[in-house]
């Protein structure tokens, strides 16, 4: 059993951290130290023994520091759905170590792990040193606490004046027992690497050795806060000001799983793989008819380029006017970022379109080089045009043509326009036909093309998604 100077040497090293100082001030982590504060009170009235009889109220302040550190662990992992690696309290740390962003993991983001300055590195090593020692408490300051309550002959009285037993006053749930919920899905790609990570760092004898290596080439590789532990986000705007939100479970759809528009789709994958490489890019505009796969093709690119460091922000119409505010939280991070703007229109009077252009071009704030724009559209020029914008009254705009003109040029204003036609009859017939294979149904081809025609002229027409929408019922009805 852990002497009470332990505790007091693990509160006292770990509320003065250098680099990884903000974690002292997360809720769990500032109640798991205060546990060993109180743990680390020593009665000089028995000093020989490990754990003196607790007064009162040292007694009801160590039961309350445990209620509460146990309160706010449950609320984290008896929901939880992630990669979940040691005990529950292990865990927790380890999460809040990898997703920390100070001046070792951004740095660490942007150069390798050979050019960091000596000093930063011994900061680096003292601080993941004594985390290592507080990860390794979660049961020793669990047993701790009992043995600490146990000793305690305090007695109080309720409003009846009936005795209340320590035991029914200082009762503490034990939280090494909390269990997480089993995923529901496989884990996606990001946790899976973030199961990789903890498992190494609870293996590694010397963080301050071996876990400083490995955090450094984890952040390197794959980024550092909620850009390591998400590929898509959504942005959320608010009274307060925007947020990136992470997304646990994007849109699975892969490239292989999307059938037919190939050479629309490889201008796409081109320009992709050279904005990855650094290469010049431009922004895309894809438009088409609906239901011919353009978001899909989007969102399939996170799966195949996540890896590599490309990131995928939805951004709501709604929202275009906080574009600045994204482009500096974007631009100094090293991952490559698509923003994705899904079917993309403007109604007459909406004067989101305008920011759209600064967005795309003409700014005074440049779009940084690691960012580009994808938006999709069934409509060409984007911003609804009437014949009375083109036949000037008495009471409109002298200059209507510029204001023509204005809205005309939006479009022009991607560098790429990938045209999606709608399918002829033939088209979405060997469409229906390759996701039959690959669903592996066994149907007549004269009997799968009749019902894909029968269900194109009930459904929505012919097009991709209606093909999709077909076979996953032939899918169903079959099963």
């Amino acid at each position: 059993m852990h002497a009470h100077a332990t505790f007091q040497s693990i509160y006292r090293q770990n509320s003065d951290l250098i680099i990884y100082n903000d974690l002292k001030d997360d809720p769990v982590v500032a109640a798991f130290l205060e546990i060993c504060r109180l743990l680390g009170e020593r009665d000089t009235r028995a000093a020989c023994i490990a754990y003196p009889p607790a007064d009162s109220n040292s007694a009801e302040a160590l039961a309350a520091a445990c209620r509460r550190f146990f309160r706010l662990l449950a609320d984290y992992t008896e929901l939880y759905q992630g990669p979940f690696t040691g005990d529950p309290w292990q865990n927790y740390l380890l999460d809040r170590i990898i997703l920390a962003e100070n001046t070792f993991t951004l740095k660490a983001g942007q150069i390798k792990w050979e050019f960091f300055s000596d000093a930063l590195k011994d900061a680096v090593g003292q601080d993941l040193r004594h985390l290592q020692a507080l990860a390794g408490m979660g049961s020793a300051a669990y047993n701790a606490a009992l043995a600490r309550l146990a000793s305690s002959t305090a007695t109080t009285y309720d409003a009846n004046g009936a005795t209340v037993f320590p035991s029914d006053q200082l009762s503490v749930p034990d939280w090494t027992k909390l269990k997480p919920l089993d995923p529901l899905q496989p884990l996606q790609p990001p946790q899976v690497v973030r199961k990789e990570i903890k498992e190494k760092l609870l293996a590694a004898a010397d963080w301050g050795r071996e876990g400083i290596k490995l955090l450094a080439d984890y952040h390197r590789t794959w980024g550092t806060g909620i850009f390591g532990m998400y590929w898509a986000f959504r942005w959320e705007g608010g009274p307060a000001g925007g947020r990136l939100v992470g997304i646990d479970r994007p849109d699975p759809i892969q490239l292989s799983d999307l059938v037919g528009y190939e050479a629309e789709r490889g201008e796409i994958i081109r320009n992709t793989e050279k904005f990855l490489k650094g290469l010049p890019a431009v922004n895309i505009l894809l438009y088409g008819a609906r239901g011919t796969g353009k978001s899909s093709t989007v969102k399939a690119l996170l799966h195949a380029y996540g890896a590599q460091g490309l990131r995928l922000i939805e951004l709501p119409k709604k929202f275009l006017g906080d574009y600045q505010e994204i482009l500096k939280i974007l631009a100094p991070r090293p991952q490559k970022f698509i923003i994705f703007i899904d079917d993309l229109s403007f109604e007459e009077g909406e004067a989101e379109y305008k920011e759209l252009k600064y967005l795309l071009e003409g700014s005074l704030q440049v779009r940084p080089a690691n960012v580009l724009v994808y938006a999709t559209s069934n409509r060409r020029h984007l911003v609804k045009e009437f014949l009375s914008d083109r036949a000037p009254a008495a009471d409109r705009e002298v200059r209507l043509q510029d204001t023509v003109q204005e809205k005309l040029s939006l479009a022009e204003r991607f560098g790429m326009t990938v045209i999606f036609l709608s399918p002829d009859q033939e088209q979405y017939l060997n469409i229906v036909e390759e996701l039959a294979s690959k669903a592996g149904l066994e149907m007549e081809r004269a009997e799968l093309r009749r019902r894909a025609l029968q269900w194109a002229l009930y459904q929505n027409g012919t097009s991709g998604r209606t093909a999709r929408q077909f076979v996953d019922y032939l899918i169903g009805e079959q099963g």
